[in-house]
């Protein structure tokens, strides 16, 4: 009997330690995972849209130009600050994939925050002069 309790209780412990409105533990690792995936896509997305907007100037010169200077709204300006977001902290969570797979996966935990903090060091460079060219204009 006390082992069927030690077993309850590491169980509970277990199922306590899980966030609330996850499917998972909601730790470091499946986080990353997410977001590579979200920010794979989303940048994939915008490739297939860039290459077909550029395509456009064979077909239609002013079809392009249309195109192009839709573009050049501030709402879009957020957009290409979401997209640099999303491309960097892909290159940067990428290159901590690369380390765990070759080097440890010992330390996987504090690369996610260190991903994290180069992400907010470089947005907090990229966002304030992107975002005063979006709103000058």
């Amino acid at each position: 009997m006390p082992e069927q309790a030690a077993t309850l209780t590491s169980q509970q412990k277990t199922t306590s330690r899980r966030p609330a409105g996850t499917l998972y533990r909601g730790r470091e690792g499946m986080w990353s995972w997410v977001l590579h995936r979200i920010t794979g896509v989303a940048i994939f997305f915008f490739l297939l849209v860039h290459i077909l907007d550029t395509a456009l100037v064979r077909v239609s010169p002013e079809a392009y130009n249309a195109v192009i200077s839709s573009y050049q709204t501030p709402i879009m300006g957020l957009g290409e600050t979401a997209l640099v977001g999303a491309i960097v902290f892909h290159a940067f969570n990428g290159l901590r994939i690369i380390l765990i797979d070759f080097w440890n996966a010992k330390y996987q935990k504090v690369m996610f925050y260190v991903v994290m903090a180069l992400w907010v060091v470089t947005m907090l460079a990229f966002v304030p002069r992107h975002l005063i060219n979006v709103f000058s204009h």
